[in-house]
């Protein structure tokens, strides 16, 4: 192979030189324009030159690895072939690069033979690597967030990355960073919430080619659990956690009025208690003064006088009448003042009833009563 690229530029060496004596009047109308190419694709560049060229060489990376000839190519390698047009009186020079790699990525010349003005462009290389999603279908809970990744591994440069999804959902979202130990991978994650079966399909598309590849999965939706309330960690629904809030604050404003009518209750009822303790003691201080005014009355007892005899009054004597007068009198002041004569009326006979007898008339008699 090595002996027959030499044999190849020995050939190519022999004809410029061959050529330059007979020199040329063409030019390079308009040269290569800058090509992107997927690795292992074909990367095309054309070049347009007036007529009477004699000599068309294209060099990449600074070696010349294809000339032209008016009468046939000077081929050196395989993976570069051409072909020619004619447009408008002018030639177009196309050189075609096969199996494009890593290492054909720089600079492509396009030049005449004893011509200072040539035509320049860059070739680029992407490379496509691998795109997958880890764990391929899933089985996730409808209506309960879930993530699913996708992973673009060993791509020149890093492509676009984006999400078609083929199941209904209430919310979705997603993201997409370099891997940051790997310069040549990156991930995706799309955050969505299912509510039904379908698909998700990961999409990567290369920058500056027309060029995308994708990966699908299959997303079954089941059901939560009956028992997923009870698990430890597990998320009630928004219905669940409104009503257990609501539930919450009327237990609570529950127990403060209970709290408030216990508390009336317990000093309406110390109220009632005091007022019925002052109320015995004033009844018992109100007992008290009767039977100590009774016992009083008792001890100081008065004569009636509102007593009379139901036989009729005669004339007495006068010494009779004498000493009812006298009698009488002290009655009279006793009746006046009571409470200063009681003390002398324990002392004397008034606490007896008094009996007066009637010389003159045996039968009438006077009595008297004392309450």
């Amino acid at each position: 192979m090595e002996g027959a690229a030499q044999r190849g530029v020995l050939a190519v060496l022999v004809v410029l030189a061959g050529l330059a004596a007979c020199g040329s009047g063409s030019e390079i109308i308009e040269g290569p324009k800058n090509v992107t190419a997927l690795k292992g694709s074909e990367a095309r560049f054309n070049c347009t030159i007036s007529q009477g060229w004699k000599l068309i060489m294209w060099a990449l990376k600074g070696t010349v690895v294809l000339s032209m000839t008016p009468s046939e190519p000077i081929i050196t390698s395989d993976r570069f072939t051409s072909a020619s047009y004619q447009e408008g009186g002018n030639f177009i020079s196309e050189m075609i690069i096969h199996d494009v790699q890593l290492s054909d990525a720089g600079q492509v010349k396009c030049s005449l033979q004893n011509s200072d003005r040539d035509g320049s462009a860059f070739l680029s290389v992407q490379v496509m690597g691998q795109l997958l999603i880890p764990g391929g279908s899933l089985v996730v809970i409808e209506d309960k967030p879930c993530n699913v990744t996708c992973r673009a591994l060993n791509w020149t440069t890093l492509p676009d990355l984006s999400w078609e999804i083929g199941v209904p959902v209430s919310h979705s979202s997603y993201y997409s960073v370099p891997e940051p130990e790997d310069l040549q991978s990156a991930v995706s994650i799309l955050a969505l919430t299912p509510q039904g079966n379908g698909t998700v399909t990961c999409v990567a598309e290369m920058k500056g080619l027309d060029v995308r590849e994708s990966v699908t999965v299959n997303l079954t939706v089941v059901p939560p659990p009956l028992d997923s309330i009870d698990k430890p960690g597990a998320s009630l629904p928004t219905w669940a956690i409104v009503l257990l809030a609501v539930s919450l604050s009327l237990l609570l404003i529950l127990i403060i009025v209970l709290i408030i009518i216990f508390c009336c209750c317990v000093s309406r009822t110390e109220k009632e208690a005091e007022s019925s303790y002052q109320s015995e003691i004033r009844k018992s201080a109100t007992v008290k003064t009767s039977k100590d005014t009774v016992g009083t009355k008792l001890k100081s007892a008065n004569e009636n006088y509102g007593y009379r005899s139901d036989e009729p009054r005669t004339t007495q004597p006068a010494s009779l009448h004498a000493m009812s007068s006298e009698a009488g009198v002290p009655e009279q002041r006793s009746s006046r003042q009571p409470h200063q004569e009681s003390d002398h009326r324990q002392l004397g006979p008034a606490n007896h009833p008094q009996v007066s007898f009637n010389v003159a008339s045996p039968k009438k008699v006077r009595n008297v009563t004392l309450v």
